[in-house]
C-alpha cells in the first residue's frame, strides 16, 4: 500500500498485572475483630467498596487497638493515597497492591510466604493458590507481551517484558 504507514507496537512498561481481579480474593485478617473494634459491619473483601471507604475515610480507627490502627494506616498510605477524585474507587489501590505483589515474587518469595508477609504487613489474607494462580497469569501475560513485541520488531519492549518473565519465574 503506497502511503501506509507501518504499524507500530508500543508497550508501556507498568506492568500492572491481568485482569484476573487478585484483589476479590484478598481478604480482612481477624474480619470480625476489626468489625467489633469499629462497632460497624464491614465486608470481609479488603478491596470492597464498603471497606476501602471506611478505610480511606478514617472514620472510627481511633477505637481499634494500636497495632491493628497502625497496620490499617499503613495499609491507607500505602494504597489509597492518590489524587484522583474517585479515590478510593478509582482502581489505583487494586493495581498497587498487584504491584506489590509482583514485587514480593521479584524478591523470590513464594505464595505461602507472599501470604504471611501481607499478613504481617496488612493484616489481609488471600489464599495461596490464588496467589499462585496470579502470579502464573503475570507470568503468560508478560510471554505474551514479550511475543507480540518481537514479532512487531519491538526489541526493548521484548526485552524488558522477558525481564520481568524471568524476575518473576
Amino acid at each position: 500500500m503506497v502511503g501506509a504507514h507501518p504499524r507500530r507496537f508500543y508497550l508501556a512498561v507498568v506492568y500492572i498485572g491481568p485482569s484476573v481481579a487478585i484483589t476479590d480474593k484478598v481478604y480482612l485478617k481477624n474480619h470480625r475483630q476489626l468489625s467489633a473494634q469499629l462497632e460497624t459491619n464491614i465486608p470481609k473483601g479488603a478491596f470492597k467498596g464498603a471497606t476501602l471507604d471506611i478505610l480511606f475515610q478514617g472514620g472510627g480507627l481511633e477505637k481499634l487497638d494500636d497495632a491493628t490502627r497502625e497496620r490499617v494506616l499503613d495499609f491507607a498510605e500505602d494504597f489509597l493515597d492518590c489524587d484522583c477524585e474517585a479515590n478510593p474507587h478509582c482502581g489505583h489501590p487494586e493495581r498497587r497492591f498487584m504491584r506489590y505483589l509482583l514485587e514480593l515474587r521479584e524478591e523470590g518469595l513464594g505464595p505461602d510466604a507472599i501470604v504471611d508477609v501481607m499478613g504481617d504487613d496488612y493484616l489481609l489474607y488471600a489464599y495461596p493458590g490464588d496467589v499462585l494462580s496470579f502470579l502464573d497469569d503475570s507470568v503468560r501475560t508478560l510471554e505474551a507481551i514479550e511475543e507480540l513485541a518481537d514479532v512487531e520488531g519491538n526489541t526493548d519492549a521484548a526485552r524488558e517484558a522477558g525481564e520481568r518473565k524471568r524476575r518473576l519465574s
